[in-house]
């Protein structure tokens, strides 16, 4: 039986059609630093795996030269995931230490999330650890005008690949750049371009959804000077309905009627709330709360070693489509009695 520090940290990558995900996974699949991962995707053709096809072990799992396990998703992804640690376990494929799971092109990537977070049997073996999104530095802007589902992967992102960095001109990249910035602030943001893609050890690392005992992980999420409002800059569309923001309470919150607000919260505006990070100060504990959440599904919420800075306000990020900060505010202001000020 695995323990929570035995789990194995899952990654989604996502990103919209034609956007170079598939070409950044190919590259990543042949990098000696991702030999013991498993890799859970769509359609085993599409990344052109023959040459480095070994053999199969399973009907749909395969053992790539690298040493990756690349398995097809199926309808299920439970049912995926579980098969494919039971093989681990069973010794007929390599023993994995993360996996990351591919989505399609117009996937909302929200519902995979949702399942990592709320299936009990998964959560005995794995750990959502983090979100990579790529983005097409020359048809990104458009995308992002023209699709809500390119827009939300962005928006959930802990990473976003910039890719064909080397096919856009300074103008689209800077204009990309500072679009995602007004989108995302807090995800850290990569370029990519053949002859230069990035590696596993800048991508998947633990710096998601799975915070214990990495409190310089939560420092470079909580990082409110990157959500302070910024001057407008001309030619750069803001995303109307999206908003981020990070609400600050400077004394104890109480745990309870933290989580009766957060409960009404989810159940009133779930749909709305993108993604929401929070470093808690909780009365009565010496040791900081995480908690993290993606529509109406949180983590369950857990606790730091110990602070990651000399700040001991409660921090809590919000990227929410169709939902202010004033509400947000507000309702806190209503069934906790406390001022929350924004960034």
């Amino acid at each position: 039986m695995m323990t929570a520090a035995d789990s194995i940290p899952v990654f989604v990558l996502t990103g919209f059609l034609g956007s170079g995900k598939t070409t950044l996974l190919k590259s990543l699949l042949a990098h000696p630093g991702l030999g013991d991962t498993a890799v859970v995707i769509n359609e085993l053709g599409e990344v052109g795996l023959d040459h480095l096809l070994v053999r199969e072990v399973t009907e749909e799992v395969v053992l790539l030269g690298s040493g990756c396990v690349c398995c097809a998703m199926r309808d299920d992804l439970v049912t995926t995931l579980s098969e494919l640690h039971a093989l681990r376990e069973g010794g007929s494929i390599p023993a994995f230490s993360r996996v990351v799971v591919e989505t399609t092109g117009l996937a909302d990537p929200a519902p995979i999330v949702q399942t990592l977070i709320s299936e009990r049997d998964l959560r005995r073996d794995y750990v959502l650890s983090g979100l990579v999104t790529t983005v097409d530095a020359v048809l990104g802007e458009r995308e992002l005008d023209t699709y809500p589902e390119s827009v939300k992967q962005a928006a959930i992102a802990d990473h976003l690949v910039v890719t064909k960095s080397d096919l856009a001109t300074a103008v689209q990249r800077d204009r990309l750049g500072a679009r995602l910035s007004i989108l995302n602030p807090g995800a850290r943001v990569v370029h990519s371009a053949p002859g230069s893609f990035p590696g596993p050890e800048l991508l998947f690392t633990l710096a998601g959804f799975e915070g214990g005992a990495r409190p310089e992980a939560v420092r470079n999420w909580i990082n409110e000077e990157a959500y302070r409002p910024r001057p407008a800059r001309r030619g750069v569309r803001h995303d109307g309905r999206i908003s981020t923001f990070v609400i600050r309470i400077a004394e104890p919150v109480d745990w309870t009627p933290f989580v009766e607000w957060l409960e009404l919260l989810l159940a009133s505006r779930g749909e709305c709330l993108l993604r929401v990070k929070g470093l808690l100060n909780v009365a009565g504990r010496p040791r900081p709360v995480v908690i993290q959440g993606v529509q109406h599904m949180f983590y369950p919420p857990s606790e730091l070693t110990d602070w990651p800075d000399p700040d001991r306000a409660t921090r809590i990020v919000f990227i929410t489509r169709d939902l202010t900060h004033t509400a947000v505010e507000t309702s806190l202001r209503q069934v906790l009695g406390v001022v929350a000020t924004s960034k």
